[in-house]
Formats: structure tokens, sequence, C-alpha cells
């Protein structure tokens, strides 16, 4: 009877755990709203491939400034993008690196070193990492390799949202107004 309850309580940890995985994985997903038909951004970096490791100019370990990112396959009707740099394998939750938001739709990138206002000459807007501050803060695992994944998408619209708004409050806010997305994940270690 106790080996019974030991493997139904393994089934439900592993069942949960998979499923953790899984809701991070597909955070992207949750925002897109009713239409699935949308278009694949390609988002890259000059300073890393996909996949690799972010040089230490980047994190916190370095210069701690954003990474230089370019992207293509602009939808016609884009009003503006936003991005999300965060690290789902941070010990307690995913950690939230950088939000920034309302980048004009012309835009083809995001340059080297943005600094860390809350408002760009551009109109750029740019909310509250979880270390707490605006801007960008780069990869500082506790221990080990932790991907690092820049998610951009692409919207409808320009949002009416203040600077300083975190990742949860900007996901809510671009909900339906998703045309576009695509991701960039690099990794660090230490």
């Amino acid at each position: 009877m106790l080996r019974k309850v030991g493997l139904l309580l393994v089934s439900f940890l592993l069942l949960n755990a998979c499923q953790s995985e899984e809701q991070s994985n597909s955070e992207a997903v949750e925002t897109r709203g009713e239409s699935e038909e949308q278009m694949e951004l390609k988002i890259t970096s000059s300073a890393f491939d996909h996949g690799s490791l972010i040089p230490k100019k980047y994190t916190c370990d370095g210069e701690d400034i954003s990474p230089p990112l370019s992207w293509n396959s602009i939808p016609a009707n884009i009003e503006s993008f936003a991005l999300i740099c965060d690290d789902p394998d941070a010990p307690m939750d995913t950690w939230v690196h950088w939000v920034i938001f309302n980048v004009p739709g012309d835009s083809t990138g995001l340059a080297e070193g943005i600094s860390p206002e809350k408002v760009l000459e551009n109109g750029t807007k740019q909310g509250t990492n979880d270390f707490g501050k605006i801007g960008y803060g780069g990869p500082c695992p506790p221990n080990g390799t932790h991907r690092y994944y820049f998610k951009l998408y692409a919207l409808d619209t320009t949002l009416e949202m203040e600077s300083g708004i975190t990742k949860a409050e900007l996901l809510r806010a671009m909900q339906g107004h998703i045309l576009a997305e695509g991701q960039l994940m690099g990794k660090y270690t230490r």
C-alpha cells in the first residue's frame, strides 16, 4: 500500500514538473489571443548565435549592457514591438531581465547598450526587471548554466502603458494585439 502511495506521489510530482516546464516554454502562446495564424519573427544578435553562450560583456560579470538585437519578417500593419528577456532556469521562478515596449514599428532592431531610461528618445518605454530596476539586467545566475530567452512581439498597437510595468502587466496588455513573435536563446555559465 505504501509503495502504491509513493508511486502516485512521484507520478504527481513528475506530471506537475512537466506542466511547469511546458507553461514556462509556452508563455508566448498565452499572449496570442484568438488567432493562431501568426507570422514568425526572426530575431538575431551579432554578439551570439541562438543556443550559444552570451559573451561576458552582456552579463553582471562584465559591462552588464544589453546586446545588439535585430529582426526581420515585419508584418505590414505593425505599430510597435515589445521584448521580454527572461531566465526560466532561475532557482525559484522565471527571472525577468528586461521588459521593453512601444519600440517603433519601423524598427529593425535594438542597438547595443540601451540606456536604462524609462522613456527613450524615440518613445520606446522600459519596464521593471526582477532586479527591481528599469531597463536591462544581464545574466547573473547563482551557479551552473542558465538559458536566457529574448522574446520579441510585433503588435498591432502602441500600448497605453506607463514605463516601469512588469512582465506580467505587459503580457496582459499585449493580449489580442500580437501579429507575430520570435525568440532568441542564449546561455550563460558561472
